[in-house]
This record gives C-alpha cells, structure tokens and sequence, in this order.
C-alpha cells in the first residue's frame, strides 16, 4: 500500500484482525506490520484507538466524530455571529447604509467572509459594494437645506423640499431626506424662546368648505408676555383656501372686540357665508349673533367638548403654537402683534402648506393697510425682517 494513504475505519479493523492473526501464527509484530504495509508505530497508534471494535462499530464511531466536529463548527460559527450582533450598532439595522456600516464592522473585527457578513445583517451583496456617485452640485445643495432648516427651524424635509423647489432647485423629497439624515438635521421636539427687542439686529354637521369665503373658521390662542400676564390671540382662517385671514393679540377679549377684527376682515376679504366656532363667551355673545345675521353670514357652533370638528382652526392654532409663539419671548404687545402679523403673511406668501401640494394659501399678493399691494418676493422679504435670504432665490 502507497504511502499516506487514508484508511477506512473498516478497513483499519481489517488490518488489525490480518496483524493480530499472523502474531498468533508466530510472526513478529515488525513483520506483521510490514506485510500489512504499515509500519509499527500506526499499528499500536490503530489498536489504542480501535482495539475491539467491530466493523460496523468503527463506522458507527467515524459516523459521530465527523458530527461532533460539525455540531463544533456549527457552535463556533454561531457563537461567532452572536459577537458580531452584539457589537452591531444600537437599534434595528433598517437602512442600507446602516446595514453596509455593519457588515463592513463585522469584516474588519471578526473576520469574517463578505458573504457571510451579509448574510448576518440581510444585506444583498450588490447593495453592499455599490458606492453612490457624487453629483457636482451636492455641496451647493447640502449648503441651501442647511440654510433653509436654520432659518426654518420647525419645518421639516417634505416643506425644505417645496422651498427648493420654488427656488429652482430639481431635486425630489427623497434626496433631500437622505442629505437631512446625512447632516443630522431633525426638527426638535422643544424649543427655546428667544428674546427680540434685546437683540443686536433690533355641534353642527360638518359643512365642508367648497370655495373662497364659504367658511370661516376662528378660535382664541393663549399665550403671555414677559412679565407673566396673559394674552389671547384671535385666529381666523379661510378653511377652503387655507389662508390666515387674522391673527390678533389682545388682553381681554368681548364681543365689541370680535366684532370689530371680523370687520376690519370683512372690508377686505368679503363677507362670509358660514362662521365657524367653539362656544367660548366671547363668540356665543347674543351682540355678536345678532351682528353677524345683519351682515349675513351664519354661525356654525360646534359641539362642546368637540375641537374636532374645528380641525382647520385647530391645525392652524398648533402651526401658529410650535412654529411662532414656542419660539419667541414678548416684551411688550406690541411687539407680540408686530411679529404674528409678520408670520401671519409669512404663512400665507412664503409657508408651504402640506394640503395644498406644498404651495404657499395665498402667494400672489397680500393687502397692505394703506389699501395697496406686495408681490409674493416682497412679502417674503418683509417677513423675513428684511433679511437678503437668496436660498428661495435659487
């Protein structure tokens, strides 16, 4: 037999019985061996290991050992993948970037094969070694969604991406959520007011509204100045065009009050077929009521206790909460009146609204009150406090 040859365990229990019996017959253990082809040191090696066994033992035997190592590389392997789980960043591995940060982790600290770490985070191997293509005008987009999410701070990347869009920029929402994530911009849940004047720079069946001045809608807003006194604003809003018709701070509120803001409105705007409120004092007022019949416009109450069927005005009221007065801190009232009919019109000309595709209630021009006219650049201009903002001018 040629040298290093693998034996069978059957065969080897062969060669010990042919070795054993030629002992017996009178030959020497030397002679034995060599005669079977094996030498005297394999022999002894042979007969500890499988001395007394049958055939169909020793292939019984060399059935389990070739398991126990499987079931060893099989332990081992999944000890190993559990390490790598556990090293993994925090949370579930949702994104393909997330993914492709752990299989490459995986790799370098355990190493182990790509196809294996792929298959340990669920990642195709494509995906893994695809390496996204730079565009040339990356930079200068990342800078504008910097830009516009620190000078909108409660807007998020669906509203970024309207306000590129109108700037001229031809990107879509799901590039500009991935340079979001990238940078690591998010709107925060709270927000620190900040002072200005000490700055260096200065139950009814729904009706569903159908058009222009059909249905109004309007409720009262708390808030305080500075020194901790209490301060109500009226809101009132166009529910079909979505448009911030008033936005009004007083101390006190009484019907005399409510019927002149609805008239200033109603000189301007057109007097409305429907009203819409709660039934708060100030609105169920039977001096207002009768007001509002002269004119011709009808009330809508809805059901105490029901904001809901209020929705646009309560929308409007939280949008006029988080993105106005949770950021500022009030003087004095008439800064808080200069400010919220400053985003007032920042609302309706520069805003996108997410039911209106994302376009502004009413770009096209917004009165003055000395009975003229601003352009949408120039109400964005001065609700910006004049600042040169170029990013929604491409």
């Amino acid at each position: 037999m040629g040298r290093g040859k693998k034996y069978q365990p059957e065969q080897v229990v062969n060669l010990l019985r042919q070795i054993e019996v030629a002992v017996a017959n009178g030959k020497t253990t030397a002679l034995a061996c060599k005669e079977a082809g094996i030498v005297e040191q394999t022999y002894f090696r042979w007969r500890k290991e499988y001395g007394g066994l049958q055939v169909d033992q020793a292939k019984r035997l060399k059935g389990l050992e070739q398991e126990n190592s499987k079931l060893k590389r099989l332990v081992a392997n999944l000890s190993l993948d559990n390490l790598a789980l556990k090293n993994f960043a925090f949370g579930k591995l949702l994104s393909p970037e997330r993914r492709r940060i752990a299989a490459d982790h995986a790799q370098q600290q355990h190493g182990m094969t790509e196809r294996r770490a792929c298959r340990l985070a669920s990642q195709p191997r494509g995906t893994q070694r695809y390496r996204a293509i730079r565009r040339e005008d990356e930079d200068a987009l990342t800078q504008a969604i910097v830009r516009l999410a620190s000078q909108y701070g409660r807007y998020g990347y669906r509203r970024i991406t309207a306000l590129l869009k109108r700037a001229g920029w031809r990107v879509g929402k799901d590039r500009v959520e991935r340079i979001w994530r990238r940078e690591g911009l998010k709107v925060p849940q709270k927000q620190k007011p900040r002072g200005r004047l000490w700055l260096n720079d200065g139950s009814c069946v729904r009706l569903r509204p159908e058009r222009r001045n059909h249905v109004w809608s309007y409720d009262f807003v708390s808030a305080r100045t500075h020194d901790g006194r209490s301060v109500r604003l009226l809101n009132l809003i166009d529910e079909h065009t979505r448009e911030s018709l008033l936005v009004r701070a007083e101390r006190r509120w009484s019907s005399s009050r409510v019927i002149s803001a609805l008239a200033d409105v109603m000189v301007m705007k057109g007097v409305p077929e429907h009203l819409r409120s709660d039934n708060g004092p100030e609105v169920v007022a039977k001096d207002l009521r009768r007001w509002l019949a002269k004119t011709g416009a009808k009330t809508l109450y809805i059901a105490p206790g029901s904001p809901w069927e209020n929705g646009y005005c309560e929308s409007s009221n939280s949008k006029l909460r988080d993105e106005f007065l949770n950021g500022e801190i009030f003087y004095s009232m008439k800064e808080l009146r200069v400010l919220a009919e400053r985003w007032r019109v920042h609302s309706n000309t520069v805003r996108p609204h997410s039911s209106l595709s994302y376009r502004p209630p009413a770009p096209e021009a917004w009165f003055t009150p000395d009975g003229g006219y601003l352009n949408s650049e120039e109400a964005a201009l001065n609700s910006s406090n004049g600042t040169n903002d170029r990013a929604l001018q491409g």
